[in-house]
């Protein structure tokens, strides 16, 4: 099993570029909101679940895998989840499923329409491409950086 410092090497290998970087601070964040939104606004059976439902499976399962790789990026990351679900609740309550869905829809593609652009800056293709693992490193990534910001011991 790869450690999570072998995930992160591999992602800021393919991740060198200042503007890309910066690029990548602008929209991964949007992404991993969007998933969330999109996977809120799928509808659930309402006697047995609520809204959401998806989301929450989503983001267990990606807690659980960074949980397995990292005990402290697991933690950072499960509060970050907390707070996408909130606020995602709180938007689904505002502006319905519908609208909810078409705002995370235009969002995502802006983002990945960013993602893109910063792989240009960079001369290198997304470490998705190589392996879909790095669509949960890269949130990962970010929060390790940002917690060594703010003086932490990101990762075990």
């Amino acid at each position: 099993m790869r450690t999570m410092q072998s995930w992160l090497d591999g992602y800021s290998a393919d991740h060198r570029n200042r503007v890309n970087q910066v690029i990548h601070w602008i929209c991964v964040p949007p992404i991993v909101w969007t998933v969330v939104a999109l996977l809120w606004t799928v509808p659930v059976p309402s006697a047995f679940l609520k809204p959401g439902a998806w989301a929450v499976f989503a983001m267990v399962l990606a807690f659980a895998w960074y949980w397995k790789h990292s005990h402290r990026l697991g933690g950072a990351l499960l509060v970050a989840f907390v707070v996408l679900a909130l606020f995602t609740a709180w938007l689904f309550d505002v502006l319905g499923p519908v609208r909810l869905r078409w705002v995370a829809l235009a969002v995502f593609v802006l983002a990945w329409i960013g993602q893109f652009v910063g792989h240009k800056f960079e001369g290198h293709r997304p470490s998705f491409l190589t392996d879909l693992s790095y669509l949960l490193v890269g949130p990962a990534w970010l929060m390790e950086k940002f917690l060594r910001r703010l003086g932490f011991k990101a990762h075990d």
